[in-house]
């Protein structure tokens, strides 16, 4: 029995001084990682990660992901947040981050999809919410632009481009008297404003 509880003991001994040279070896890639990242390296930065790269480690993909995205690897990076968001369904984080891509690859389906994957998660966002309504928007949906900017407007009431927005897809939708009440309040965030006053000039 007795030898049975030191074979556990050290067996738990190994494991830790195991476990604290792994980390020390995850904590030290990093640091060299921000280093060459710095120096614009971003092929050393990312075989820094690679180096003790674990495919359960949230941070080490969610890191990758960045850096094959600066060093213009878009698919990877892509895959690197994707799965950062699989081991972490909860986080918002690597969807903002996949949106950085698909914006530099201008895929606005994939974009689309990555907001409302994070308005899932956090509904009353005001951001995912607005730029899901300029999406909208833009495809000259106006009624689900109102939807979103709805959203963001209620939050934040007095804000530039929530109102700016608000009013034009409100007079696109007919809702005169709303447009009207919306492009009067960019006036007060941003008097002589030249698209509130169009706006209001084509109300007469």
């Amino acid at each position: 029995m007795k030898n049975t509880k030191t074979i556990i003991f050290l067996t738990i001994l190994l494991l830790s001084v195991s476990l604290h040279a792994q980390n020390e070896q995850i904590t030290d890639a990093f640091e060299q990682s921000y280093i060459h990242e710095n120096a614009e390296q971003y092929d050393l930065a990312i075989s820094d990660l690679q180096a003790v790269y674990l495919p359960s480690s949230y941070e080490i993909n969610l890191r990758l992901g960045w850096l094959h995205y600066l060093a213009d690897k878009t698919k990877a990076s892509i895959e690197y947040y994707k799965k950062s968001a699989e081991i972490l369904p909860a986080a918002t984080e690597p969807l903002w981050a996949v949106i950085t891509v698909y914006n530099k690859l201008e895929n606005w389906v994939a974009i689309e999809k990555a907001y409302l994957s994070i308005l899932k998660l956090d509904a009353k966002n005001t951001t995912a919410n607005y730029q899901l309504g300029l999406i909208y928007y833009y495809r000259k949906d106006f009624i689900k632009a109102k939807k979103y900017f709805d959203v963001s407007l209620n939050l934040i009431p007095f804000n530039y481009n929530y109102l700016l927005m608000s009013g034009w897809t409100n007079y696109f939708l007919g809702n005169k008297n709303n447009a009207s009440i919306l492009f009067h309040k960019v006036l007060l965030y941003s008097p002589k404003d030249t698209s509130a006053l169009e706006g209001l000039s084509l109300l007469k």
